[in-house]
């Protein structure tokens, strides 16, 4: 069997191999990386090519220049999603901006995960999460129509308590969620939205709520910038018996 060979452009072999460098801690933060020349001998590669790898690590926060002294790492603070609690961020530093709830038909994933009938309509309620002001995810969140009109779901403010708490004064209380995470290359609604760097992906974040009976009662989809975004699992590993 044919060994596969790397087809990326040049330039993004580099980047991939310094982000992961960057990535590892084997580059710690403000360490200065080797000069242009140094780097043009270690990839075999042009000095056009490896300003164009650093100008991609710039764009994505892993480097600052300093005129005149070099290229260093930068220290990033990447949002930690622990993916077994659902995401709701502290007060400090976040904010939502209400981008349109309205009366939709859902697309036909969040459909079938709300066991909703072709055609009915769904509440929509579609947000962008801001983090120091700067955009950092943008949802897309789903209601049954029976549950959220006349209700402040349906509303066009911020809801005090979030949706959780309207949920739980209907009597559907959030009791279990499943999430679908997936990676994939961004939409131009999604690039401009996020401002995201040119040839990040971004993470694609399924997420049905349940409630009583296994009910579901909220579906949203979440896209975040794969660069900004490191997600964490945690799970208890039971004892076992390794001398059977």
């Amino acid at each position: 069997m044919a060994k596969r060979r790397d087809g990326r452009p040049l330039h993004q072999q580099v980047a991939a191999s310094i982000r992961a460098q960057i990535m590892s801690g084997e580059l710690a933060p403000d360490a200065q990386l080797p000069s242009t020349a140094q780097l043009v001998q270690r990839y075999a590669a042009s000095n056009p090519t490896i300003q164009k790898a650093l100008a991609v690590l710039k764009d994505e926060g892993f480097l600052r220049s300093h005129p005149g002294k070099g290229v260093y790492v930068r220290e990033r603070h990447p949002f930690i999603v622990e993916v077994a609690n659902y995401f709701a961020p502290a007060p400090r530093g976040y904010s939502y901006r209400l981008l349109d709830v309205a009366e939709v038909t859902p697309p036909v994933d969040v459909a079938e995960a709300l066991n909703v009938r072709e055609g009915q309509k769904v509440i929509l309620r579609h947000r962008l999460l801001l983090h120091d002001d700067e955009p950092v995810e943008i949802s897309w969140s789903y209601y049954p129509a029976e549950l959220a009109t006349d209700t402040p779901l349906a509303g066009r403010g911020k809801i005090r308590g979030g949706a959780p708490n309207v949920l739980a004064g209907l009597g559907h209380p959030q009791r279990e969620f499943a999430d679908r995470l997936s990676v994939r290359q961004p939409t131009t609604e999604e690039l401009e939205m996020l401002d995201l760097p040119d040839e990040v992906p971004v993470i694609r974040q399924f997420r049905v709520v349940y409630s009583e009976g296994n009910r579901p009662v909220e579906v949203s989809v979440l896209i975040k910038g794969g660069h900004l975004y490191e997600l964490l699992y945690r799970q208890s590993i039971l004892a076992t018996d390794e001398s059977s």
